[in-house]
């Protein structure tokens, strides 16, 4: 990918804004405080910790409902909590959800209850109830959220700090996941609709590969404890500065996976330069673990990752090229 048309696509003008995003969050907890931790809020319950993680799917309800096709955004729901869960290193036991629609429907219903079904069997964790709620004064459509639930003894959570001379260890995305469709929809629309056909054998058209869902890490988490992970990170919204959240250093990528094919047709048809598709998108790399050096060999033996890059001093994200 080497596109720099600075005219082209951006998050914020496709209408979210991660700067003024992230400073309305920080206004919010400022005022409700709350438990420790970044990924997951942490209650401390004695000899374990609580832990707590809300999300939900975003602007992807919109590609579904075009589509007429809810089945899999359950699984995006419970992966973008459970997810979180896993980068502070906690393990997810339980989930509830809400939904919020302008007029019930059962058959969207019954497609959002599979897809959680199917997220929870994966995740192993108990689905342990939720909220409908019928709202046609402020719901336009539907809305899809929930919160998860995890316990993890104190001495199992990550430090949440990297170490300069940390090994980085990524693990795979299946495609966009939940974050970024903002921008994604509005490249795939510029000229053409969800239901034109994919040029490739992936999909059947732009819509599917646009829902692929988001994949889920849980299956990582006694492996990255016995790495003695220092810290992870969720790719998610903000994309590869999502790193930054491990501590103020220097993360150098040079072997991320590639990309899907889906990031070169949003680009693409986007006109999105390089730099705004690694500060929204994931581009194929969805998990990543600061581990120390001598570890990294063997969590990648056990598991799907491979080595990224490395932890250094100083500040910022360096990748393929870029300095996020």
């Amino acid at each position: 990918m080497t596109k720099d048309d600075s005219e082209g696509m951006t998050y914020a003008e496709a209408g979210v804004d991660i700067e003024a995003s992230e400073a309305a969050t920080a206004a919010l907890v400022a005022q409700v405080g709350g438990g420790s931790g970044d990924y997951a809020g942490l209650l401390d319950i004695g000899d374990r910790y609580l832990a707590l993680a809300t999300d939900g799917v975003g602007t992807k309800l919109l590609v579904a409902e075009a589509l007429g096709d809810y089945s899999t955004v359950g699984i995006d729901c419970i992966a973008m909590n459970a997810n979180d869960l896993v980068a502070a290193g906690v393990r997810p036991v339980a989930f509830v959800d809400y939904l919020a629609v302008d007029a019930p429907d059962e058959t969207f219903a019954e497609q959002v209850g599979q897809g959680l079904a199917a997220g929870a069997e994966e995740a192993d964790i108990e689905l342990v109830g939720g909220e409908t709620a019928v709202m046609p004064e402020v719901i336009n459509g539907l809305d899809l959220a929930g919160t998860c639930a995890g316990l993890a003894k104190k001495d199992a959570i990550f430090p949440g700090e990297a170490e300069s001379g940390d090994v980085l260890v990524g693990f795979p995305s299946s495609g966009i996941h939940s974050n970024g469709l903002t921008l994604a929809r509005k490249a795939a629309t510029s000229e053409g609709d969800y239901d034109d056909e994919w040029d490739g054998d992936e999909y059947e058209t732009v819509g599917e590969a646009l829902l692929e869902p988001t994949r889920l890490y849980t299956y990582l988490l006694d492996d990255l404890r016995a790495a003695e992970t220092r810290a992870a990170a969720h790719v998610t919204g903000g994309g590869w500065t999502n790193l930054e959240r491990m501590g103020d250093f220097r993360y150098v990528v040079d072997d991320a996976f590639d990309p899907q094919a889906v990031f070169e047709f949003v680009q693409e048809r986007g006109g999105v330069s390089d730099e705004e598709m690694h500060k929204t998108f994931n581009m194929g790399t969805g998990f990543v673990a600061a581990v120390p050096e001598a570890n990294a060999e063997a969590l990648v033996e056990a598991t799907d990752g491979r080595i990224i890059g490395h932890v250094e001093d100083g500040s910022g994200v360096s990748i393929r090229g870029l300095d996020l």
